[in-house]
């Protein structure tokens, strides 16, 4: 998946320069890569040990993959850590984590890929009170892969400097 026309990183110093970002792809990200040790963990951290994640003998018998594949929600958490690498943003005092919208997986990252990923802007509100809301398409391709392994749109809310 190529994403054209893009900026490898979004600089913002107030609401109105996030305000001019709108529609811009940012990015990619740094590749980072999901390992089985990872995905081992992440099952143990939430309980879920489905076998096409953990079993790897079993998995490359019997999966439709020839391997194990990440948690969907553990490819959706490292866009936290991904994000990073795309913005940034100064002259806020707060910024907030106010969930997802629609957060969908086309495709699966097969243990082993490298990830990386892409950002949007998609929508900026004025909430009042000197907050604002931002709507954040994010992007996930995995090396090789030609969908996307996940597209979510991120809601943020940040409280702008008086």
């Amino acid at each position: 998946m190529a994403l054209s026309a893009s900026i490898p990183k979004s600089v913002a110093h107030s609401i109105d320069d996030v305000r001019a970002l709108k529609d811009e792809i940012v990015g990619p990200s740094e590749w980072h890569e999901v390992t089985q040790p990872m995905i081992d963990q992440f099952a143990d951290l939430i309980g879920d040990h489905q076998w096409i994640h953990v079993d790897v003998e079993r998995a490359k018998r019997e999966s439709p993959f020839g391997t194990t594949v990440a948690h969907g929600n553990l490819t959706l958490s490292l866009i936290d850590g991904m994000r990073r690498d795309l913005s940034e943003w100064s002259g806020f005092k707060l910024g907030v984590n106010y969930g997802w919208n629609k957060v969908r997986f086309p495709a699966p990252v097969l243990a082993g890929a490298r990830v990386r990923c892409y950002a949007q802007i998609v929508e900026v509100s004025d909430l009042g009170d000197g907050w604002h809301q931002v709507v954040t398409r994010f992007t996930v391709e995995a090396e090789g892969s030609e969908k996307p392994v996940c597209v979510a749109d991120g809601v943020g809310r940040v409280l702008v400097d008086a």
